[in-house]
């Protein structure tokens, strides 16, 4: 059963956070149904793992033959891996960043991307849905090189890909966040490692603070909504280290573990005895 994040008669946001099974072999993952008057489009649609109950999942609120786009914030496995058969069941276009464009055809069958992709300048831009249009906003390196978040004026819901992700179970995703403080654990190292940088974060946050955001929503855990939880979530993420800020060459040293392929563990090496200490 998807959470409705948005309705009104012409226009709907579905958001579906249970699909994968919780094995614990793959991350949860969101997935979104936008309707306008009519009009489709699935955000981030996720891997074969989760297309036969998001397909099945639509057809209960949507036509499949009406679907205009399937759009990827970038071009990871649990992001978009399912194209080919979104491609075969639907007449939808792909909407993907142009870093990714010539990429994204490895993930299909001979052909089948032929005059079905939009590629999207590092710029954006805003696409027409329905009667209304879906913005495409810049956020490249958060925390792909060509990463696009989705902003919908109907609902004023900001999609942000991997950036807001919290680590959490499908149920535990359909609680929104209204106090961030308490939610900080469930993002601080993820976002430590997959944000590329400081900067990166402040000029993201310069460019969408003055938006009309009624929710921040990622493609991983739970949705930041209301006024002060996603200025809180403003606050914190400017002024976050993370990814490249945080290395140095310790990072990058020749290794000296050892993978052993059964135990699927790596070993550190033992060290050598001193026979000389006493």
């Amino acid at each position: 059963m998807p959470l409705e994040l948005y309705r009104d008669k012409n226009h709907a946001c579905l958001m579906f956070t249970d699909l994968i099974e919780e094995d614990g072999q793959a991350v949860q993952a969101n997935q979104f149904l936008i309707v306008d008057n009519g009009t489709g489009a699935i955000i981030d649609p996720g891997g074969n793992l989760a297309y036969n109950e998001l397909f099945m999942g639509m057809t209960q609120h949507f036509p499949p033959h009406k679907l205009s786009y399937i759009i990827a914030s970038h071009a990871d496995p649990d992001i978009i891996a399912s194209l080919d058969r979104w491609l075969s069941s639907t007449q939808a276009m792909l909407v993907i960043s142009r870093v990714w464009e010539r990429f994204v055809p490895h993930f299909t069958k001979v052909g089948k991307t032929d005059k079905r992709v939009i590629g999207v300048p590092d710029g954006g831009g805003r696409l027409p849905l329905g009667s209304h249009e879906l913005w495409l906003i810049p956020a490249h390196f958060m925390h792909s090189e060509g990463n696009f978040h989705f902003y919908d004026p109907v609902s004023r819901i900001l999609f942000t890909g991997d950036l807001g992700v919290s680590m959490m179970s499908g149920a535990q995703a359909r609680q929104p966040v209204t106090s961030l403080k308490p939610h900080i654990p469930l993002m601080e190292g993820f976002h430590r490692r997959y944000m590329v940088s400081n900067k990166i974060l402040r000029l993201w946050v310069n460019m969408v603070r003055p938006m009309d955001i009624a929710m921040l929503v990622p493609q991983h855990g739970a949705p930041i909504v209301g006024k002060q939880a996603v200025n809180e979530f403003f606050d914190w993420v400017e002024n976050l280290m993370c990814g490249i800020d945080l290395f140095d060459d310790r990072a990058y040293q020749l290794p000296v573990a050892s993978i052993d392929p059964v135990s699927r563990q790596t070993r550190a090496p033992l060290r050598a005895v001193n026979a000389q200490a006493s």
